[in-house]
């Protein structure tokens, strides 16, 4: 005997989020048109996040147009992913900075050795210092104003492991069961960094630092200001606790959009390559990276792009 799955399974009393079949969200937002691109190739790894550019440098002088259709691609597809790009740091520090003003992290002198370069971050992994990046996370929504987005860099990549995932919020959201969107809309919750990036600081250098960045509050669904794409954000490294309920509630509500949040249909995966570059929009996906190529070397540079207030539905 067969059985046909429903187009939408519909939820158990049991667990909110069960669900079988085709889990298939919108790629953009409602109303965007799409248009093809005209000045590069587009590969999409996966239907709703995840693309990988060819036929242009970018390490060499970008146009203005090829930067607007970039953009989009970034709107529309969350992670772009460049092969064969042979660029130095410098090239990599330029291309950057035509997104806007580089951010300089004021965490990983002390949690990451053998920093040189206050906008460029050294993530070297080895024997000796091993990769904890390996929690779904956004970077940086411990600060009032959390990174736009970041371009990472292959350095020195493992034989084999280190891959990095991302994750669609924007694809997250849209497939919550409905009681869940109304319920999360219009709440609040504080981040913070005192249980992640604190844990490996010297006491000195988080009472130095903590009155330069104490906890800070965002939307639990953030509107992107460019689409009007809301996206869920909280997430496993810094949220600390939705605000306006119990902290039983904070924990089950967190728990629930954490495990939805990680379903395989809503991300794509990135084996790396030398000169291999990933730019991502750090507000609408989150990342992860594999830690499991210890005892190899993994050298990665990042530099991230500062970005905005978060803003929610009802601002």
């Amino acid at each position: 005997m067969t059985y046909a799955l429903p187009a939408t399974a519909v939820p158990t009393p049991t667990d909110p989020l069960a669900c079988f079949g085709p889990i298939v969200a919108p790629r953009t937002a409602t109303g965007t048109e799409d248009r093809p691109y005209e000045l590069f190739t587009l590969d999409p790894h996966s239907p709703t996040i995840g693309a990988e550019i060819s036929g242009i440098r970018l390490g060499g002088d970008l146009s203005d147009e090829v930067m607007a259709e970039l953009r989009r691609a970034l709107l529309e597809w969350k992670v772009l992913f460049f092969r064969d790009q042979d660029i130095s740091r410098a090239e990599h520090r330029a291309f950057a900075a035509r997104w806007g003003a580089l951010e300089q992290h004021p965490f990983f002198k002390y949690t990451q050795p053998g920093q040189s370069d206050i906008e460029v971050a050294t993530l070297a992994k080895d024997a000796t210092a091993v990769g904890a990046e390996n929690i779904w996370h956004n970077d940086v929504t411990w600060h009032e104003f959390p990174s736009f987005a970041a371009v990472l860099r292959a350095v020195e990549i493992p034989a084999v492991g280190g891959d990095t995932l991302w994750a669609d919020m924007g694809a997250a959201y849209d497939l919550l069961p409905d009681d869940i969107k109304t319920h999360i809309d219009t709440l609040d919750a504080e981040h913070d960094w005192i249980k992640s990036f604190g844990s490996g600081m010297p006491q000195d250098a988080i009472d130095m630092l903590r009155p330069k960045f104490p906890p800070v509050t965002h939307p639990v669904v953030r509107v992107v200001p460019e689409t009007g794409r809301r996206v869920l954000f909280v997430n496993a490294a810094f949220t600390q606790r939705v605000l306006g309920v119990s902290e039983s509630e904070s924990n089950e509500l967190l728990r629930l959009l954490y495990r939805h949040a990680m379903r395989p249909e809503f991300q794509v995966r990135l084996r790396w390559k030398p000169n291999t570059i990933a730019f991502w929009d750090n507000r609408t996906c989150q990342h992860y990276a594999s830690s499991d190529y210890f005892p190899a070397r993994r050298v990665m540079e990042r530099i991230s792009i500062v970005g905005d207030k978060p803003i929610g539905i009802t601002a």
